[in-house]
């Protein structure tokens, strides 16, 4: 997976990693960004540069197997053009990308090069993307869900898994957005407020059922199920938002 370095330790790639790990696969971690960062909101951050990125990603690939990748804060449009390369590289392997944009608190992770660079090259190679509420309209230049995920669509995703974290309601509803005829949902109950990288979490998990060979569906019904737990055991780890509990025992 690439993404970036949360100090907090509640989202980013060590959340990537305490999701892949309990699910049963071995993370090959790259980092793409270091943050400024804690359980509130994200103060800055800073692109690691695109060539180490490059060596690492072939120097990783030539030594191990890699069945899925999943993408969360990448930095910099240079960083997109390194993964999109490697993708052409290494053709078939599941892509599920977390278009992380802003924090939950309304920092930025994300600057409008980047952002049209993920919707131009990075998007149309992707199996699925899963973006928030805020996202979602803003990627899909539509406050309306569906319509913004059909203008992504239309625009060259295969797949837009809309998630309901940052709503309101009873329940927590996330929505699978295609090409059929009619979007799937899967909904859990809403406990509490938000939670400092569930998404990031989310996403890591549907990956992990995509490389442990899971279809497409049953890796999402699996990875929400894994962050409902997940969020049950939530820590209070600093002032802010607490964090899912990603270690805690978990059957399958």
């Amino acid at each position: 997976m690439l993404s970036g370095l949360d100090p907090s330790g509640g989202a980013g790639i060590q959340a990537d990693i305490q999701a892949i790990t309990s699910l049963g696969c071995h993370p090959l971690p790259v980092l793409t960004c270091l943050t400024v960062q804690d359980t509130v909101n994200v103060y800055g951050a800073e692109a690691i540069n695109a060539e180490l990125i490059r060596r690492q990603l072939k120097c990783v690939a030539y030594d191990a197997p890699i069945h899925a990748i999943k993408t969360g804060a990448l930095g910099n449009s240079a960083i997109v053009d390194v993964l999109v390369d490697f993708i052409g590289e290494h053709p078939g392997i599941p892509l599920i990308t977390d278009p992380v944009i802003k924090a939950a608190g309304g920092g930025d992770l994300a600057d409008d090069e980047l952002i049209m660079a993920m919707k131009e090259r990075l998007f149309p190679l992707a199996e699925m993307i899963t973006p928030n509420g805020i996202e979602l309209a803003m990627l899909g230049n539509n406050p309306d869900a569906g319509q913004a995920a059909a203008n992504l669509l239309e625009s060259g995703c295969s797949s837009v898994l809309a998630t309901g974290g940052h709503g309101t309601g009873l329940h927590i509803i996330n929505t699978l957005f295609n090409h059929a005829p009619e979007p799937m949902t899967w909904q859990i109950e809403r406990v509490g407020g938000e939670y400092h990288g569930t998404g990031c979490t989310l996403a890591a998990a549907i990956a992990a059922g995509r490389a442990s060979g899971l279809s497409q569906r049953a890796a999402i019904s699996q990875a929400q199920n894994y962050v409902n737990h997940a969020i049950l055991h939530a820590l209070e780890v600093g002032k802010g938002q607490p964090v899912p509990d990603r270690g805690i025992l978990w059957e399958r």
